[in-house]
């Protein structure tokens, strides 16, 4: 622009140049919110360490068995989550007649059918079924898309196909339609924060993740779930939480999370501690054979001494990334050293 030309010279009213004025204000003043944040909650210098990442979990089906990983592959962690390639955390999920969100809560048998990687796909596997391949050049088709929700909070998903629809309704449903398979496909986040979780002072709508109940994150500690267990008459298998992360510690120590604000895994990966994982009836199904406990553990002895001022009890933490990195199984976790 020719500087001697003035912006009235440009046609726009004298409203136009005070609104103008307003949004620039308005911008600065987010600049310096934005500044204050960052200076009021910033990354850790010093680290302690306190264990090592005994397994990592990547579920590609939301609901569905996490990948059988092996211990020296090392996974993506991005804003989207955990992954490798395409194969990411939660990118798929199943959606009934009415667009609405169906987990192993209601369909306790989700949690057999078994992904495997392959090279640029998955394979599904499920007891009584032929395997599924779904190849992801086959997403990358225009396809149409639905309007759902992941617990109240909307959002747009992809539907993968009629066969995928079939393949899982006789499954889970033991009929010829009634669900559909559908996929995430944005780069980003696009999902509001669960409202749950708005007042948590450090959560960021990028922790959303892809089809996350809460954040695209979470963290078990071990000799929490080994205290737990001493509670109960049955033992529960870790992965009954369904954490993408399970941190062995070096020194026993149930519940030492609970005081944990930031969290780094090997070299590069920080995350910041957003939230408590409060708990719903998911961790009373079996892993291993789908069925719910008849006593309705862990969660039972869970709500007489993890329940706190929340509506459910707290067992895990969900995290939000604050910086990437790629992780393996045996790295070393450490927490702010203060």
């Amino acid at each position: 622009m020719d500087p001697k030309i003035s912006l009235n010279g440009l046609g726009l009213s004298n409203k136009m140049l005070i609104g103008m004025g307003v949004s620039l204000a308005a911008a600065g003043g987010a600049g310096y919110l934005i500044y204050r944040h960052l200076h009021r909650d910033p990354m850790p210098m010093k680290w302690r360490r306190v264990g090592t990442l005994q397994q990592i979990n990547v579920f590609p089906v939301k609901s569905c068995a996490p990948l059988v990983l092996g211990d020296q592959e090392e996974y993506e962690c991005d804003v989207l989550g955990i992954g490798r390639g395409n194969v990411r955390d939660r990118k798929f999920m199943l959606l009934n007649d009415n667009n609405e969100m169906i987990t192993a809560r209601g369909y306790p048998h989700m949690l057999r059918i078994q992904p495997k990687a392959i090279s640029n796909g998955l394979i599904f596997s499920a007891p009584g079924m032929s395997d599924l391949e779904l190849d992801f050049s086959d997403l990358d088709t225009p396809a149409k898309d639905v309007h759902t929700s992941v617990w109240g909070v909307p959002l747009d998903a992809m539907l993968c196909g009629s066969r995928y629809d079939k393949w899982f309704s006789e499954y889970i449903l033991k009929k010829d339609s009634g669900l559909k398979l559908v996929y995430y496909p944005y780069p980003v986040p696009v999902r509001a924060t669960n409202p749950r979780l708005k007042k948590m002072p450090f959560i960021k709508q990028d922790d959303s993740g892809t089809f996350n109940d809460a954040t695209s994150y979470m963290l078990m500690n071990l000799s929490s779930i080994d205290d737990l267990n001493t509670r109960l008459k049955r033992p529960v298998d870790p992965l009954q939480f369904r954490g993408n992360f399970e941190l062995k510690m070096d020194v026993d120590e149930p519940y030492a999370e609970d005081h944990w604000q930031w969290i780094r895994i090997g070299n590069e990966a920080i995350f910041r501690v957003v939230a408590p994982c409060t708990r719903c009836i998911l961790p009373n199904i079996n892993v291993r054979t789908a069925e719910r406990d008849i006593d309705g553990e862990p969660l039972k002895t869970l709500r007489s001494y993890r329940l706190f001022d929340y509506p459910s009890p707290a067992m895990g933490l969900h995290l939000g990334l604050r910086s990437p990195g790629n992780v393996k199984a045996n790295d070393i976790v450490y927490v702010e050293d203060k």
